[in-house]
């Protein structure tokens, strides 16, 4: 068969690991690269092998492309996202899906009745400790789930270009921009939708000595959030951004009335102190034999070589262009998927500045609504 054909918009850090992963698959190729930016443009062209472009519509219009793999800033999604749904291709949007419950609503009313599949990249769920966790789910290993935690601890965030990641207006903030990947978890590893968020945080060490045109960044760097579900069920994440020492970059712990299951991840390899890759960890902790099963998750080297996500990225490239090959089905993570993410992170947010308890029954009906 043809190889697919895809093209990038946006072209930085992970466009540039978008590339490198589909360069994985066997029967796929990037033909396409656009970044408004010299520099990225030009390392993604040489990365790829591929035509670059300056203007997305450009792209759009060139006819060089099966799928649309969308990683540009944030802030940008959802007027890029407009242009992308009015073609006939599949699309991978990064996360978030934008950068505000509002925009990610008017996305997916803009998607209906669209027949090329839209996919939301939640790379987290893809991580092979977590795919293992999922599947002793599935099995009942933990018997009824009744609650997540998730802890990262972690490196700050990355110098970008522009300096786009420093400032809330433009990412979402940390909790949409960093978190949404959790709460995207909580909500498939409880099989609920979250009812009710708070969130206690801070901008406390981070980036504190920066300055952008006499701005200081006011980006959340650390913080607790607690999402209750309307299965009476819930969760909590501890989230820590100067925490570089940590052996385990993230924890995903679910707990039922039998176990409880443990995928524990590294940081990347180029931030360890000997700048070696490590594996992975799955762990059940049984209740009746008081006792811990814990495994190493192995991955092949050159995929965990290939970015920053533990392989994720590369088994959910996979999984999307099976579908792309199928010509039907629908996306593994939906519209609505990215919306539930994005509207947590955005409650998380509010919390933090104003102490409250957000009830998300209440933002629901309201956008229900004026719908």
């Amino acid at each position: 068969m043809a190889p697919i054909r895809y093209g990038i918009i946006g072209s930085g850090m992970m466009g540039q690991e978008h590339m490198r992963n589909i360069a994985l698959l066997e029967g796929a190729q990037v033909t396409a690269v656009c970044d408004p930016d010299e520099g990225m443009r030009a390392q993604a062209a040489a990365l790829a092998g591929a035509q670059a472009f300056s203007d997305h519509r450009a792209l759009l219009g060139s006819d060089l492309c099966d799928a649309y793999v969308l990683a540009a800033p944030n802030d940008l999604h959802a007027g890029l996202m407009r242009d992308l749904l009015a073609t006939d291709k599949p699309i991978l949007c990064e996360k978030p899906l934008a950068t505000t419950s509002a925009d990610c609503r008017a996305l997916m009313q803009a998607a209906e009745g669209r027949r090329a599949p839209v996919w939301v990249a939640m790379e987290y769920r893809y991580m092979p400790p977590v795919e293992r966790l999922r599947a002793a789910l599935q099995e009942g290993r933990a018997g009824t789930s009744r609650m997540v935690s998730i802890r990262e601890h972690r490196f700050p965030f990355l110098e970008k270009v522009g300096d786009w990641n420093r400032f809330n207006a433009r990412t979402g903030g940390t909790m949409v921009e960093k978190c949404c990947h959790f709460f995207d978890l909580m909500r498939l590893l409880l099989g609920s939708d979250p009812v009710r968020v708070y969130a206690s945080g801070g901008a406390d060490v981070n980036h504190r000595e920066e300055r952008y045109d006499g701005r200081v960044p006011d980006i959340v760097d650390h913080g607790f959030v607690t999402v209750d579900f309307a299965n009476g069920t819930r969760a909590m994440l501890e989230l820590c951004m100067f925490a570089e020492g940590s052996y385990w970059q993230e924890v995903v712990s679910v707990t039922g009335d039998k176990a409880r299951l443990d995928a524990c991840v590294p940081g990347p390899a180029r931030f360890a102190p000997d700048g070696q890759e490590r594996h992975s960890e799955f762990v059940i902790s049984d209740r009746a034999t008081k006792r811990e099963i814990r495994d190493v998750v192995e991955v092949d080297a050159q995929i965990l070589g290939a970015g920053d996500h533990h392989g994720s990225t590369y088994f959910q490239h996979a999984r999307f262009l099976d579908l792309i090959r199928k010509g039907h089905g629908q996306p593994e993570v939906s519209l609505a998927d990215g919306y539930w993410s994005v509207l947590v992170g955005e409650a998380a947010e509010h919390s933090i500045r104003t102490h409250q308890v957000i009830d998300l029954r209440e933002l629901t009906t309201t956008a229900a609504s004026a719908a």
